[in-house]
């Protein structure tokens, strides 16, 4: 609970945030929006889904509301919605919310002590927790969404790497970097030759917690 504590956790949240953000550096409108995968996932739709729990964990949960009502974030609202953004919002206003959100929730961390209470009414009978668990839930939920971005952008246009200006990544060409993905391709083919398939899936459907994931 020490003053130190609270700076590593927040050290690590901005860390992932910034790893997140700066995923989208460099990209048309087009690439920034475009769903890549079967589930729509979009590296704006991602940055706008984060700059949206954000402002719950560290605004109403913690008893300081952020100021703005976000449409998407209404239980009226349509499925999935604040996981893109439509035409009418630009990529500019959802960085802007993003630079909102977090200057909020900086705020809030600033303000409070790690032990400070917090409610998550979605987290039912274990939502009453404190500043503390909010912080680690965060660096988690950041951080996932910050893999899935890593992801999407490589996808686009090939650009890989933790964070701008380290890379985590061995410092190899082209060359070596596609017979490495040919040797593990191969190795994945006779993977299915030498073992029998895999059990089947459970039968039981996805368990879904909005706005963010469920505490561990």
């Amino acid at each position: 609970m020490s003053d130190d504590a609270k700076e590593t956790l927040q050290r690590y949240l901005t860390a992932q945030r910034d790893a997140l953000r700066w995923k989208l550096e460099g990209l048309s409108e087009r690439e920034l929006r475009m769903p890549m995968t079967d589930t729509g996932t979009n590296l704006l739709g991602l940055v706008k889904h984060v700059a949206t729990v954000t402002t719950d964990y560290f605004g109403a949960c913690v008893g300081r509301p952020f100021p703005e009502q976000l449409a998407w974030n209404d239980e009226r609202a349509e499925d999935n919605a604040d996981m893109w953004a439509d035409a009418d919002e630009s990529p500019e206003s959802v960085l802007g919310l993003w630079d909102r959100a977090w200057a909020h929730a900086d705020a809030s961390i600033a303000a409070l002590p790690l032990d400070a209470p917090a409610h998550v009414p979605w987290w039912g009978d274990r939502g009453d927790t404190t500043l503390q668990r909010l912080l680690v839930h965060m660096i988690a939920e950041v951080a996932r969404h910050a893999g899935h971005a890593d992801i999407v952008r490589e996808a686009l246009d090939g650009t890989a790497g933790l964070r701008d200006g380290v890379s985590n990544l061995p410092q190899q060409d082209a060359r070596w970097w596609s017979a490495y993905v040919a040797r593990l391709r191969a190795v994945a083919e006779g993977a299915s030759a030498q073992r029998p398939a895999a059990a089947a899936p459970s039968s039981a459907g996805p368990q879904v917690m909005a706005p963010g994931s469920a505490p561990s």
